[in-house]
């Protein structure tokens, strides 16, 4: 049998893979306020962390106070 290949993200993910996920450097990723676990040695992140983090982001060239329904006031 050959190599076996993962066909979903994993739950738990190590830092470089947590870089990737969020595409950006894994040095970046280590700055940023993402709480991380504790797996013996290994320090991962939960994949809803991240998730969490990127949907906090701001999008580009929205400003706040105006939403759907102010539009209808």
């Amino acid at each position: 049998m050959g190599k076996h290949t993962l066909h979903f993200v994993p739950r738990l993910l190590s830092a470089p893979q947590a870089a990737a996920y969020l595409s950006i450097s894994e040095s970046k990723l280590l700055t940023l306020d993402i709480p991380r676990k504790e797996l013996g040695a290994k320090r991962l992140y939960e994949r809803q962390d991240l998730d969490d983090y990127a949907d906090r982001l701001p999008y580009t060239g929205k400003t706040g106070g105006n939403t759907c329904d102010e539009a209808w006031k």
